[in-house]
C-alpha cells in the first residue's frame, strides 16, 4: 500500500466516524434541513478530510507516519467518545483540566463503553494498518509526493470552502460550538493553545497583591473574626430547595438564618478557570486578559495579619490559590467513618478543626481567623459516590459514570442526593460555628465554582466554552450566614443583603466582598464589587 492510499482512508475514517458528534450537530441544525443543508454537509466533510490529508502530507515519511496516525486515531477516539456521550467539547479550558486531572478524578470517567470504544475506533484502525507494510519512494521522489499531496489537499480544502461559502460562513458565524466539534483537529489545536500560555501562572512568577492590606480598628469588647469560606463544587443554584428548586434539597438550611442569593454568575465552567479567577481582584473580563499572575485572596488576607488555612477534599487540589498559606489535603484526612474507597465526605474537614486552627500563630490568631473548605460537593459523573446512604432521598439514582446509560431522572436523583449531602454539610459546620460564639465572631460563606448540565439537551457535566455554555453550567448558588457578633462587628444588616437575592452578581463580587465582610483594607479592594457594601451602618 502507498502512503497516500493509508493518508487518505485514515483522513475518511476520522472525517466520518470520528466525528459523527459533528454530523448529528449538523443534522439538527434547522437552517440545514434542506437540499442546501445536505451540499453545505458534503462539502465540510470534504473539507475536514482535505484538511487532515494536508496535514499527514506534512508528515508522511518512513519513521513518523504511522506512529502519527496512531496518535490522530487514539486522540480522535478518545474525543468522539466524550463528546458523544457527555455532549463536552475540547477548548483550551478542557484541556487545563485534561492536563490538571489526577487519576482519581480520571478513574471516574472510565467505563466499559469508554473502553470499547477506543478499542473500536482507536485501537482497533491502528493494528490493522500497523500490520500493512508500505511502498516507500526514494527521498527525493517521497519530497516531491509529498509536496505534491499537501498542494492537492489544500487545492481541494479552498475549493470546498469557497463553492459553501455563504452557508459556511453563516453556519459558523450563528453556530460557534461546530468548531470545537471538528475531532481531533480541534483538540490539538487547544493544546496547542495551551502549550503556549502556563496552565497556571503561579509558583516563583506570582506577582504580590495586597501587601498594603491592614484590619479595621476592633471595637472595644470584640471578638476576633472566625469565618469559614466554604468553596463549593459543581453545584447548580436552581437545584438548591432555598433558591426555589421543587425538591426540599436544603432542609437543614432552611431552618438556618441565611441569606441566599439566587442570581449569581462564575468565571467559568471548570474549577481551573473559575477558581483562580473568583480569588482574583481583576473580575472576569480582565482576569481572561491578564499577562501575568497575581497573589489572590487568600494571600490579601494572610498580608492583613489573619490566620489563614486552606482544607482541601478535593483530588484535583486548589489550583494554585492556596499555595502560600497553610493546607491540608484529602489525603491527610483520618476519619474511618467518613472515608471510604480513598475518598472522603466533606464534613471531615470539621473533624479536628480546633486543633488545627490551634497550631495557627498566636498573633495571627488574635486578629481573626479564616478557614477556607474546596468540597468534593456534587463532583461528576460518579454523583452517587458524593451521598453517603444517610442522604440518598431521591431514589432510583444512577450508580454509574456513564451518565448516557442512566434514564436522565436517575442522573438528575444522583446529582440532587449531593446537594441534599451538601446541605448538611454546610448546616453541620454552621452548628460548629455557633458552639464557638463565646470566644469569636464567626460567619460562614458559601459559594460554588460552577454549575453542571444534566442531560439536558443531550449535555452532560461542564466545562463547555463559556460563550457557548448552557446557564446550568454557569448558574452558581452563594450562600451567606452571619452570628449576631459577627453582623454588629462587620456593620452589616442580612436583612439589607436578602434585598439582593435576585440582583444580578457574579464571581466578579467574591473577592471584594470577603474582604469587606472581614474589614480588610487595601487598595487592591474595590467597593463597587463588594455586595455588602451598601448594607453596612457604621453607626
Amino acid at each position: 500500500m502507498r502512503p497516500t492510499t493509508l493518508i487518505l482512508l485514515v483522513s475518511l475514517w476520522i472525517a466520518s466516524v470520528a466525528n459523527l458528534a459533528l454530523w448529528r450537530a449538523l443534522e439538527h441544525l434547522p437552517e440545514l434541513d434542506n437540499w442546501r443543508g445536505l451540499a453545505f454537509g458534503i462539502a465540510f466533510a470534504i473539507m475536514i478530510v482535505a484538511a487532515h490529508v494536508a496535514l499527514f502530507s506534512l508528515l508522511a515519511w518512513r519513521r513518523t507516519l504511522k506512529p502519527a496516525l496512531a496518535i490522530f486515531l487514539l486522540a480522535a477516539a478518545v474525543g468522539g467518545y466524550f463528546m458523544l456521550s457527555y455532549g463536552v467539547v475540547i477548548d483550551r479550558t478542557m484541556m487545563v483540566n485534561v492536563l490538571l486531572t489526577d487519576t482519581r478524578e480520571a478513574r471516574e470517567l472510565l467505563s466499559p463503553r469508554m473502553l470499547a470504544t477506543v478499542l473500536l475506533l482507536g485501537v482497533l484502525p491502528v493494528a490493522l494498518f500497523w500490520r500493512v507494510p508500505l511502498q516507500w519512494a526514494s527521498v527525493g521522489r517521497q519530497w516531491r509526493r509529498n509536496v505534491l499531496l499537501l498542494i492537492g489537499s489544500s487545492a481541494t480544502l479552498v475549493g470546498a470552502a469557497g463553492l459553501s461559502f455563504q452557508d459556511l460562513s453563516s453556519t459558523m458565524r450563528n453556530h460557534t460550538q461546530l468548531r470545537y466539534l471538528i475531532n481531533p483537529l480541534n483538540s490539538f489545536y487547544a493544546l496547542a493553545v495551551v502549550g503556549r500560555q502556563p496552565i497556571q501562572r503561579n509558583g516563583a512568577h506570582v506577582l504580590p497583591l495586597g501587601e498594603d492590606a491592614t484590619l479595621s480598628a476592633q471595637a472595644p469588647g470584640g471578638k476576633p473574626p472566625l469565618v469559614i469560606l466554604v468553596v463549593g463544587e459543581t453545584a447548580r443554584a436552581d437545584h438548591f430547595g432555598i433558591n426555589g428548586y421543587a425538591r426540599d434539597t436544603t432542609p437543614e438550611l432552611a431552618r438556618e438564618n441565611v441569606v441566599s442569593l439566587r442570581n449569581v454568575w462564575s468565571c467559568g465552567t471548570n474549577t481551573a478557570a473559575s477558581l483562580p479567577c473568583m480569588f482574583s481582584n481583576l473580575g472576569r473580563d480582565a482576569f481572561e486578559q491578564r499577562t501575568a499572575n497575581t497573589e489572590g485572596l487568600a494571600d490579601v488576607l494572610r498580608h492583613a495579619g489573619l490566620a489563614v488555612l486552606w482544607l482541601d477534599n478535593q483530588a484535583g487540589g486548589c489550583k494554585g490559590v492556596c499555595d502560600r498559606v497553610p493546607k491540608v489535603d484529602y489525603k491527610q484526612f483520618q476519619a474511618p467513618d467518613l472515608c471510604r474507597d480513598d475518598e472522603c465526605d466533606d464534613e471531615v474537614m470539621l473533624r479536628g478543626l480546633d486543633e488545627r486552627i490551634a497550631r495557627l500563630p498566636a498573633e495571627r490568631r488574635a486578629r481573626g481567623v479564616v478557614v477556607f473548605m474546596h468540597q468534593m460537593g456534587s463532583h461528576g459523573p460518579a454523583y452517587f459516590k458524593r451521598s453517603p446512604p444517610a442522604f440518598k432521598k431521591f431514589l432510583p439514582e444512577c450508580t454509574s459514570s456513564a451518565l448516557q446509560q442512566c434514564d436522565q431522572q436517575q442522573v438528575v436523583n444522583a446529582y440532587d442526593n449531593t446537594i441534599v449531602h451538601t446541605d448538611h454539610v454546610l448546616a453541620t459546620a454552621i452548628d460548629w460555628l455557633k458552639s464557638r460564639e463565646a470566644q469569636w465572631a464567626p460567619a460562614l460563606v458559601y459559594l460554588s465554582d460552577h454549575g453542571e448540565s444534566l442531560g439536558e439537551n443531550n449535555l452532560y457535566l461542564h466545562g463547555l466554552p463559556y460563550a457557548i455554555a448552557p446557564d446550568a453550567q454557569k448558574h452558581v448558588p452563594w450562600i451567606f450566614w452571619l452570628s449576631p457578633q459577627f453582623a454588629q462587628q462587620s456593620h452589616v444588616a442580612l436583612s439589607c443583603l436578602a434585598r439582593r437575592r435576585d440582583d444580578r452578581l457574579s464571581h466578579d463580587n467574591y473577592f471584594h466582598t470577603a474582604l469587606g465582610l472581614l474589614g480588610v483594607q487595601t487598595g487592591a479592594y474595590v467597593p463597587a464589587r463588594d455586595i455588602a457594601a451598601s448594607c453596612r451602618d457604621p453607626s
